[in-house]
């Protein structure tokens, strides 16, 4: 994406490196197989939470607080864990998951093996005065030291060296997800949702879909995708498929992928205030019900009112007060499928948003990008 008028950068344009970078431990690693692939967490969350606390639907908190599940994080991760920011901030982590229907395997394109897995990390970094907000997307083939970690049953997990950023959630659930991001990035995250896979699809129907704009073909068969370069209005299905594709735009990594994860966010986002669900009140049902039954929240947020309050404080950041970036990676030299964490420009990433300012541009030059820039836009 090009820059915007405020400041910070958009997603970086360009590939390289610069910077102090993790040194490849100078063993070629087995190709990855076949997996599940990502989804796009944020839509869930702006177009299904965030429509629901704008409505004052109060008569409907008693059904729906039976779909929520949330997790106690605090109570695992107890108190080694960098102190809560005082400057009016909040940090969520996002998590996209495959654990709450039996759907998902088919939906991923996989084998239904009941392993929980994560294929999209966003931690959201909102503004003191919740006007605006930054999203860094963490790649989940990133390569890092993983910390020891206790999970919300109170199992105990040794820590990691050189494994996939993902591995965290495989191995010990939302905590360890939580103590790894931390860790990683020297933030307190205040919140937590977590979004089921397969809700996406029903969540865009249930929204009437949302229109894009593709600069270029893109056919990628195993995300089911066949779009023309121009404007569409996609269903659930074809949603699912373009915030899944990795081959079929720029160079086939995780990392386009999420290029045009970003891209239908704020797609999604622009066109959310105009669903009609505020004169729908079925339509303003389904879309409830379809969220709470898919996201999963640290218990601070566990009720729909607790969930609804807080989103309804997020809603007036539009696209154009999102800024949205990748954790700034270098492809691994040893594994082309594998990033390494760029830790110079990492650090001034997650330090910027540590001080509650804007991520400076010159974090994100002359990083791993994917090379998916600008094909996706707000139809």
């Amino acid at each position: 994406m090009s820059a915007e008028s405020r400041p910070g950068p958009a997603i970086p344009g360009e590939s390289g490196t610069t910077g102090r970078r993790h040194r490849a431990k100078g063993r070629r690693r087995r190709p990855r197989a076949k997996r599940r692939k990502g989804l796009l967490v944020m839509a869930w969350t702006a177009a299904g939470i965030v429509v629901l606390g704008g409505t004052g639907a109060g008569y409907l908190y008693f059904k729906l607080n039976g779909n929520l599940q949330s997790v106690d994080i605090d109570q695992a991760l107890g108190a080694d864990r960098p102190e809560k920011a005082d400057n009016g901030s909040e940090n969520i982590l996002v998590l996209g998951s495959d654990t709450r229907s039996g759907g998902n395997g088919k939906l991923g394109g996989g084998v239904d093996d009941g392993t929980a897995r994560s294929d999209t990390a966003m931690v959201v970094h909102v503004y003191k005065g919740h006007k605006k907000a930054s999203v860094v997307s963490i790649p989940r083939d990133t390569l890092i030291d993983r910390p020891e970690c206790t999970d919300t049953d109170g199992n105990e997990h040794p820590a990691a060296d050189d494994v996939m950023f993902n591995s965290a959630y495989s191995t010990g659930g939302a905590a360890c997800a939580v103590k790894t991001v931390e860790t990683l990035s020297g933030l307190r995250m205040d919140h937590y949702l977590e979004v089921d896979f397969s809700g996406f699809q029903q969540l865009i129907d249930d929204l009437g879909g949302v229109e894009v704009t593709t600069t270029e073909d893109i056919e990628d068969p195993d995300s089911h995708l066949d779009l023309k370069a121009g404007t569409h209005t996609l269903d659930g299905e074809q949603a699912l498929g373009l915030v899944r594709t990795r081959h079929g735009v720029g160079d086939g990594s995780d990392l386009g992928r999420i290029q045009l994860q970003q891209a239908f966010i704020k797609a999604l986002v622009d066109q959310v205030e105009d669903v009609g669900v505020l004169t729908n009140p079925k339509k303003l049902y389904d879309l409830a019900d379809t969220a709470t039954k898919t996201v999963t929240t640290d218990s601070e947020l566990g009720s729909v009112n607790s969930l609804v309050s807080f989103a309804g404080g997020l809603k007036g950041i539009g696209p154009a007060n999102m800024h949205m970036v990748t954790m700034p990676v270098i492809y691994d030299p040893a594994d082309a499928n594998r990033v390494l964490v760029e830790e110079t420009k990492s650090r001034q990433v997650w330090d910027a948003l540590k001080n509650d300012r804007a991520i400076p541009a010159a974090a994100t030059e002359g990083t791993a990008t994917g090379e998916a820039d600008g094909v996706v836009s707000a139809g």
